[in-house]
């Protein structure tokens, strides 16, 4: 697998191109800010009176509606929510796209799910950095980057793949590294990986580990600091040195029942369930329901949200993390 860096790619193909930043939430911002301080020209879109419009205000730009935008862009870079983007591609943006322009992605769930088809003449491509917004901004202010992903679903100009690199240049991910994929990809791994491991996955193993403690008559606090708290630990071990270097770092007692019992709780069982989910995100099962759940104005989603936000590990939770300062200088998460 080839991967690009900065010798890779040429800023220059985007000098004298406007470039359309759709929506200045958590990754808006940070490619808005990092384009413009590589030297490219940058519009934003966003709905007027929203905080998000305000800090785009605050942080020099004059932001407009997504149909302006689109008129006034030769590259237009959509960074609304998934269920969002169709309606407004549709309302403000179809009008705008005529051949020669290009329109990006972060993900690529709309295309894939082909939600949105762009008009003959026209690039389609992605720019994904493998970060939230604020390390974006964070490593790329610092003279880093985070690497990013690329993938060209069409190129109409026959220059697409130079233009996702450029962009991702500007952003500073040809600094760490920039790996072509395609939108199939992308996609389906990222909602995999969501919902089996980052989210879904992990969020039920700590919230099962803790009851499973707390059932058993151990004190809520302790279930709370061996189940969830020092998951930081574990996952920052295994983020900077692989699970090698976790297993390394941890006890021998640790390591060893890390090894015995952790395929006991994830097992095949656990493993052939991971590969219906994987078959309804390929299928488009899972998006269909999905978009399905959205339009009916969110009832069970909003079931599940209130289910786990009123766990008991959360009001736990909330009690031991108000008692460790050193935690909320770097929260990362605003009140809500």
């Amino acid at each position: 697998m080839k991967i690009y860096y900065d010798n890779d790619a040429n800023l220059d193909i985007l000098k004298g191109k406007t470039i359309a930043i759709i929506g200045y939430g958590s990754q808006g911002h940070a490619q808005a800010q990092n384009l413009r301080d590589s030297g490219l020209t940058v519009i934003i879109a966003e709905v007027a009176g929203t905080p998000n419009f305000e800090r785009a205000k605050k942080d020099g730009f004059s932001p407009m509606s997504a149909s302006d935008a689109a008129s006034k862009a030769d590259i237009i870079h959509i960074l609304l929510p998934d269920q969002v983007q169709k309606k407004v591609y549709e309302a403000e943006i179809k009008q705008h796209m005529k051949p020669g322009k290009s329109i990006g992605f972060s993900h690529g769930f709309n295309i894939h799910f082909k939600r949105i088809a762009a008009p003959d003449g026209v690039d389609v491509i992605m720019i994904a950095p493998k970060g939230p917004g604020h390390t974006l901004r964070r490593e790329y202010v610092n003279g880093s980057g985070i690497p990013c992903l690329i993938a060209i679903e069409k190129d109409a100009s026959g220059k697409a793949k130079d233009i996702a690199l450029a962009y991702a240049k500007g952003l500073g991910g040809t600094r760490a590294g920039v790996i072509e994929t395609s939108f199939k990809e992308e996609t389906e791994t990222d909602l995999f990986g969501e919902q089996v491991v980052l989210c879904g996955g992990l969020a039920d193993l700590i919230i099962k580990g803790y009851e499973t403690l707390v059932e058993a008559g151990y004190a809520p606090e302790m279930a709370y600091f061996e189940c969830l708290h020092e998951t930081k630990l574990i996952v920052d071990l295994i983020y900077a040195g692989g699970i090698a270097d976790m297993y390394y770092s941890v006890s021998d007692t640790a390591e060893y029942g890390g090894y015995k019992i952790g395929p006991r709780i994830i097992n095949e069982k656990t493993k052939d369930e991971m590969r219906k989910v994987l078959k309804e995100i390929q299928s488009g099962a899972f998006a269909k329901q999905w978009i399905e759940e959205c339009d009916k104005g969110y009832p069970e989603f909003k079931k599940l949200r209130e289910k786990y936000q009123k766990h008991d590990i959360e009001t736990v939770g909330k009690k031991l993390r108000d008692m460790m300062s050193f935690i909320k200088k770097d929260k990362l998460v605003e009140a809500h």
